[in-house]
């Protein structure tokens, strides 16, 4: 399920803890526990110091124990090209122990259109040793090392896990099974990007733990009854459904009466219901249920047996679908890498683009392949998409290298921590959609010696002098924003004397940014986003025509955003961290008939919508639906959730330090008109706030601002039985805070004779 449009550019909730379902993680500097430290094979890692300033956003998603195994890990890349390049940059920001990045290949120009590490000064060097200095520059916690010589098993012993982006499936054989043998296993992956088709094959080993499946928090509820029966019938208060299933396990605790339940067992849930379940438990001799307790949910460990890639081969099993529009596709493309690499066997090449007798070769091949494949034969071989696999795999794009680099680096993440259940185990995808509509011609496709030439040989020249002369607004350079600009610059988007491409962000740079945001650095702190952003963008691509500004998007600088502007763009990307800025762009593109590419990122979850003018849906066209409210009377009368504290709490600060100081304020500017509105009202309502302005005015009014600091305190210590009783209002109502509001709402409570 995609998360809502509540999205903001990166993963953004500051939560205290971080790793869902972890019920007590050590301290900082304390050793994990030996539960959670040798399920994989893998030795524990040692107490380390995680920079909280830095990785924030990270420890909400991962934890505190994720992060100290991925801290703890070191990785292989195999394979400098673009894939491996995205690869890499996010393993080095995701701070594991250590990256060697290995190939024996030099750099071509062929090579800029998807590495962005790379510049026309490397053209000729190894394209891991170009890398090395920049991929440090991203985090200089994380040991960056280049490996140039041939690639042997035992340089491979060494990692926890290796990545492969562009080895034969021979080599990758051999490579595979020493991994499955060596003790611990090592996590191997394989993946290519091969024009608009991409893969991925996980082997994490014969056994592999995953300690959290899906990094969600566990499913609790509150408990209103338990049965003393065979099995016992638990329910639960009816304000909010149940999400467990038949078969979690659940354990009880602060359970009154029936306290036998309150011994930690796991139990296993049967009879699922909305409000209610049944538990595998005899309660007939258990003490009578009297009231409250909790149920939680108890997420288990799960065991993946991975089969080793040549097995895989022969019986992929279920491919994990990248689209449902389609459905038959996974098994065409598993058969269209497999000849793929048959061709470069026999050939020593890539099929050349837009070369008809390069296609004929690759489609017998593939038939040749297809007549041996017994029960997974195909009916009907698609010699359309063939021949455009064959035509565009010698390219790797950025765009698609970047999507693939995001998925690889993941499930690295994943063989290194135990953490998300990892891609089990072949996954595809393709984007034969974004092909020009009209016919390639051979010589449309003939490479220049340009950085582009991979692009070209895909899409055509003509389509990239339309990328080079466009006008791009970007809007945001967060995280999001900083990826679309690399993307954008490697792809030539605004890089003629025609085009240019505006960026604005009227944010600066923080240490947290770092993290993710990988056109920054730290010298660049307190910066503004936007320009920094554009010059590192300028620096991929020299030829990018950019303009950056620290203006907000919003109705305040039309004057800078004006009609004349809107009017000469041809796409709008937002990278946007807030709905009501969405809302905003998502309403000027409409007016103004502009193409809108809108997406967000929370934790591990995201969503992107293309709007197209007359064609799609724009953002504002749907909304999310309204958020839960809990009714007000069970807030006041019986508060049994965090919910219901936050709420009570925002309605007592609420009417504190905003609605009662506003009623004064406006009897204090004319007596008597109020009054008369009051006596006009003549209801309880006009009644109850009389009584707070008679009673801060006579009872409470304040003279001196000693006085205000008495009030406050005294307000605090009426209201700590009551926070303490519901939670987290001790926070809510801290001295501090409430002084500020004090101060922010005018200081209505000193003496207000001279009015």
């Amino acid at each position: 399920m995609l998360p809502s449009k509540r999205l903001s550019d990166a993963a953004e909730p500051e939560v205290d803890d971080g790793g869902a379902g972890d019920a007590k993680r050590p301290k900082l500097g304390e050793p994990e526990s030996a539960s959670n430290g040798d399920q994989n094979g893998a030795r524990p890692p040692p107490p380390q110091e995680i920079d909280e300033d830095l990785h924030s956003r990270q420890l909400a998603v991962y934890g505190r124990e994720t992060m100290r195994r991925l801290f703890a890990s070191d990785v292989l890349v195999s394979g400098l090209n673009g894939l491996g390049a995205e690869i890499a940059k996010n393993l080095a920001l995701a701070g594991v122990k250590s990256v060697t990045i290995h190939d024996v290949k030099n750099v071509e120009m062929w090579d800029l259109s998807g590495n962005f590490f790379l510049s026309e000064d490397d053209v000729g060097k190894n394209r891991a040793v170009a890398c090395v200095a920049k991929l440090q520059d991203l985090n200089n916690a994380v040991l960056i090392s280049a490996l140039t010589e041939e690639l042997r098993t035992e340089h491979l012993s060494k990692f926890q896990a290796v990545v492969f982006t562009d080895i034969g499936l021979d080599k990758a054989y051999e490579f595979d099974d020493y991994c499955r043998s060596h003790q611990p296993p090592i996590s191997f992956i394989k993946s290519e990007v091969c024009g608009l088709f991409g893969s991925v094959f996980c082997d994490f080993g014969p056994k592999f733990t995953v300690l959290d499946v899906d990094g969600e928090d566990p499913h609790t509820g509150i408990i209103a009854s338990i049965t003393n029966d065979n099995p016992a019938l638990v329910s639960c208060v009816d304000d909010e459904r149940l999400e467990f299933q038949d078969g979690d396990l659940v354990v009880f605790s602060e359970v009154h009466g029936m306290t036998e339940l309150n011994d930690g067992k796991p139990r296993k849930v049967k009879d699922a219901r909305p409000f209610s379940f049944s538990i595998e438990e005899d309660t007939s001799n258990f003490g009578i249920y009297i009231k409250g307790g909790i149920v939680t949910q108890v997420k288990e460990p799960k065991v993946l047996c991975f089969k080793a890639l040549r097995d895989a081969m022969k019986d992929p099993g279920d491919f994990l679908l990248s689209d449902f529009s389609k459905f038959d596709r996974p098994p065409v493309l598993h058969l269209a890498f497999e000849a793929l690499d048959r061709f470069k066997k026999d050939y020593g090449r890539f099929p050349a683009a837009g070369c008809e007798q390069d296609a004929q070769s690759f489609l017998k091949i593939a038939a040749a392949i297809n007549e041996g494949l017994a029960d997974r034969k195909l009916d009907t071989i698609d010699e359309k998409l063939f021949r455009q696999f064959a035509s565009g795999s010698h390219a790797v794009l950025n765009p698609m290298a970047a999507m693939f680099g995001g998925i690889v680096g993941q499930e690295v993440v994943k063989a290194c921590s135990g953490k998300f259940h990892p891609l089990y185990q072949f996954f595809y995808f393709d984007s034969v959609e974004s092909l020009p509509t009209y016919p390639l011609e051979p010589q449309d496709l003939k490479p220049s010696n340009s950085r582009y030439d991979a692009q070209v040989s895909i899409f055509g020249s003509k389509l990239q002098k339309k990328l080079e002369e466009a006008n791009t607004f970007v809007v945001g350079s967060g995280a999001l924003g900083c990826e679309f600009l690399k993307n954008l610059a490697l792809m030539g988007v605004s890089c003629s004397s025609k085009g240019k491409l505006t960026i604005t962000d009227d944010d600066i740079i923080e240490k947290s940014n770092l993290s993710r945001q990988f056109l920054f650095r730290d010298w660049n702190i307190g910066q503004a986003k936007s320009t920094v952003a554009a010059t590192a963008a300028s620096a991929i691509n020299p030829s990018l025509h950019i303009d950056a500004l620290q203006n907000r998007a919003c109705p305040d600088t039309e004057n800078v955003f004006h009609d004349t502007f809107w009017e000469g763009l041809d796409v709008v990307v937002n990278a946007l961290d807030n709905v009501n800025a969405r809302m905003y762009m998502d309403m000027r593109c409409l007016y103004f008939q502009k193409p809108l590419l809108e997406s967000g990122t929370l934790g591990a979850k995201c969503n992107t919508q293309m709007v197209i003018p007359h064609l799609t849906e724009n953002y504002g066209a749907s909304r999310d639906p309204p958020e839960k409210q809990a009714p007000m009377c069970t807030v006041h009368s019986f508060p049994h959730n965090i919910d219901h504290c936050l709420t009570w709490a925002r309605s007592e600060f609420e009417g504190l330090l905003e609605k009662t100081p506003n009623e004064v304020n406006s009897f204090l500017s004319n007596p008597a008109q109020y009054a008369a509105a009051m006596r006009k009202a003549g209801d309880a309502q006009a009644r109850e706030l009389l009584e707070r302005v008679s009673e801060c005015l006579d009872k409470e009014r304040c003279n001196t601002f000693d006085d205000c600091i008495s009030w406050a305190r005294l307000k605090y210590v009426l209201s700590s039985a009551y926070v303490c009783y519901i939670l987290l209002l001790i926070n809510l109502f801290n001295f501090c805070l409430v002084l500020y509001w004090i101060l922010s709402c005018g200081v209505i409570f000193l003496d207000h004779s001279t009015s």
